[in-house]
């Protein structure tokens, strides 16, 4: 089975991007099944037409992070489409699903996961850990898939740790810059720190840089606004053999 994730997709710049590639990149490499990591489809946040056009673009499953709440309008959204994720490790009251099990046209059940970090994040989420160790046996899947969306490098890489031998691949997301560390751990998952950044080249993670530089002046904030010019798409491919239950090849993906 193979795998693609792509990582934040950010503002208009992002879309257009996946809505260009996307579908060429399954039948380039036999694609079975594609996680889009879009909770930076609005900037900061996602609307229910922008995750629309993710999914007609080709996206299967379609994961979130700590911007979910910003547009309010996704939280409806959230119950009528399962395979629109919010991390699960958000408090149980909120709407939506972080985890769902999606059949490939080959078969093959596929769960889906989405988990976001707490280690230098603004917010206290439950544990991804616990988490993920509650999950994991309600999902009937022959392969499972974890998106991790977490600021520390440290706090993924422990994850994928600790999933090894019982998930395939696990990516993370967030910091939208593309690590070179793709691997295989001794239990057969595959893991990469971060997928990187769907949206503008020549940007501070997708925003225009002069408001990224102001804010870090102390300027008065400004709404962001996406950077113009060239853009770029990046991901990961993740070789599954779900029979074996292991990942046989991960390979960086990138587009500009």
């Amino acid at each position: 089975m193979i795998l693609l994730a792509v990582g934040d997709v950010v503002g208009e710049p992002g879309l257009r991007m996946v809505e260009e590639h996307l579908h060429a990149l399954r039948v380039l490499y036999s694609v079975d099944l594609a996680v889009v990591n879009g909770e930076n489809a609005d900037l900061l946040g996602i609307r229910p037409a922008q995750a629309d056009r993710l999914f007609m673009a080709g996206a299967d499953v379609v994961t979130l992070g700590n911007h979910t709440w910003n547009r309010k309008e996704i939280v409806r959204y959230l119950d009528e489409k399962s395979t629109l994720l919010r991390p699960a490790n958000f408090p149980p009251q909120n709407p939506g699903a972080g985890c769902c099990v999606v059949t490939t046209s080959r078969g093959a059940r596929v769960g889906v996961m989405s988990l976001v970090g707490r280690c230098l994040m603004d917010f206290h989420p439950d544990s991804p850990f616990s988490t993920a160790e509650r999950l994991l046996p309600t999902l009937d899947a022959d392969v499972v898939v974890v998106d991790i969306h977490a600021e520390a490098t440290s706090e993924k890489a422990a994850m994928a740790y600790h999933l090894d031998g019982r998930a395939q691949a696990l990516f993370g997301t967030h910091t939208h810059v593309q690590t070179a560390d793709e691997r295989i751990l001794p239990g057969g998952l595959g893991f990469i720190t971060d997928l990187g950044m769907t949206g503008p080249v020549h940007s501070v993670l997708g925003v225009k840089p002069e408001q990224s530089l102001a804010g870090f002046r102390g300027d008065v904030p400004r709404r962001f606004e996406a950077a113009g010019g060239a853009c770029k798409l990046e991901g990961a491919l993740f070789d599954i053999d779900e029979a074996a239950g292991r990942c046989r090849k991960i390979q960086r993906v990138g587009i500009m």
